[in-house]
């Protein structure tokens, strides 16, 4: 393996001790190094530092580093050759000392059917990659400091323009906050609520787990409310304690159903009279594929409806960039219950703005649903061919489908039997909370490419036994 000639080992820490009577420096010297290449420190291959470099910063003799470094390579754990970097040729060994027993190795994932990621090999690193150097080269000085807890003006700007026109919200810059994702702005949103008086929030049944986490971290009771053809049961929800609910109006996780506009309508008069708040999470609703998408609730009501989104759905989760909108009257408490709330990196921000400003992030959205779109019909006619037992359920939006299996099937076994063949999948069941078992499984589109559909069906079928 090519190893960078500039990798010296500048910060090793070496434990040279006291001066002793009759232990030479040299002799302490060397002792300090090989502890170092012993205990891992200084791994195999690693280019200790020349010996003028080191004997200045010990403040020695060079002479002290080299009778040093000559013992080492003579009992061979340094190896000096003529033109470069003295490193280290010797490797601790970690073999145990006993016979270890075996362990399973799980089956490496061949092909990857489970929910959560976008198409990440269709990431425009071009222009991502043109967003940061231009950003970089005429950001002024005051961007490169500490950064604003709600987020660059400049996004902040940006994020509410595309969301009153892409998605109908109605969102002054003002009410707008940088995060790094919806689970953080959950958070968020949670710990002002809670400041407020407001301790207990319904969560939709089944539902994304980490949401119902990221509310129990904050300190608030969760009540789980369940969902069935036309989203959130809000006649379910006023039973409950809860002055807040989190909602998926335009595309609910799992069940890929659409808040109807009778919900919609209940859900905001249940908000006012319960003097509560919706907490909506608008994480994929820019996939849409036999409609335009459906508009955000938080346009039907900005003073009752908190607004969470981000780009991990739609570029990459790597990027921890998101947003949230409060209402404009709650502000203050948002801010003031998350004092030490940290906003992404500014560069990263300024990076975001520019891509959807000069209309890339559009481009990429147009794409995108072409492309996932044509993937979301090539899986639903694979399944309809291999597995004709199976019923498709779900709009056709987002990034992921259900297939309800047959009474007899059992999806855990299913969902392991698969695992053991090397496909990854979802079962329903794990999002439940309470409620009736439902035999299906969640198969996400959005990180396999067309050409591994068919195989990755097949192996479902045989899983399925």
């Amino acid at each position: 393996m090519a190893v960078s000639q500039t990798n010296f080992a500048w910060a090793t820490l070496l434990d040279i001790g006291p001066p002793e009577p009759g232990r030479r420096l040299h002799d302490r010297l060397a002792h300090a190094l090989r502890t170092a290449i012993r205990t891992g420190r200084l791994p195999e291959n690693a280019a200790v530092p020349p010996s003028r470099a080191l004997a200045e910063e010990l403040g020695c003799s060079r002479w002290v580093v080299t009778e040093a470094y000559g013992r080492l390579v003579a009992e061979g754990y340094l190896a000096a050759r003529v033109g470069s970097a003295t490193r280290v040729s010797w490797v601790p060994d970690t073999a145990p000392a006993t016979q270890a027993r075996p362990t399973l190795v799980p089956s490496p994932v061949r092909y990857d059917l489970a929910p959560g990621l976008p198409d990440l090999r269709a990431f425009p690193r071009r222009r991502w990659a043109d967003a940061v150097r231009a950003v970089t080269g005429s950001a002024v000085h005051y961007d490169l400091g500490l950064p604003d807890p709600a987020g660059h003006e400049v996004l902040r700007t940006t994020i509410a323009q595309y969301l009153r026109r892409s998605r109908g919200a109605d969102a002054p810059a003002t009410a707008v906050s940088v995060c790094t994702g919806v689970t953080d702005g959950l958070v968020r949103v949670c710990r002002t609520l809670r400041g407020e008086g407001i301790a207990d929030v319904a969560v939709e049944d089944p539902g994304w787990g980490r949401l119902r986490d990221a509310a129990a971290t904050a300190g608030l009771r969760v009540h789980p409310v369940p969902v069935d053809g036309d989203g959130l049961r809000v006649d379910e929800l006023a039973r409950t304690a809860a002055r807040a609910v989190v909602v998926g109006a335009a595309h609910q996780f799992p069940t890929g159903t659409v808040l109807s506009p009778e919900r919609r309508a209940s859900l905001v008069r249940w908000a006012r009279e319960a003097d509560g708040y919706v907490i909506e999470d608008d994480y994929d609703a820019e996939f849409r594929y036999d409609r335009h998408p459906v508009a955000v609730m938080q346009g039907m009501d900005p003073r009752r409806v908190f607004l969470l989104g981000s780009v991990s759905k739609t570029l990459s989760p790597a990027l921890g960039l998101g947003w949230l909108v409060a209402p404009t009257a709650m502000t203050g408490a948002l801010r003031a219950a998350n004092p030490v709330a940290v906003a992404p990196p500014v560069l990263d921000q300024l990076a975001l703005a520019t891509f959807v400003d000069r209309g890339w992030y559009d481009a990429h959205l147009r794409a995108g649903r072409r492309r996932f779109r044509a993937r979301r019909d090539l899986l639903v006619r694979v399944l309809g061919a291999e597995v004709p037992s199976g019923r498709v359920a779900g709009t056709a939006a987002g990034l992921h489908i259900l297939l309800h299996l047959p009474e007899a099937t059992g999806t855990r076994a299913t969902v392991r039997a698969a695992a053991d063949a090397g496909l990854r999948l979802a079962d329903l069941d794990d999002y439940r909370v309470a409620g009736s078992p439902d035999r299906a499984l969640v198969l996400g589109y959005g990180n396999i490419s067309d050409t591994d559909i068919p195989g990755a069906v097949a192996l479902l079928r045989e899983a399925l036994g």
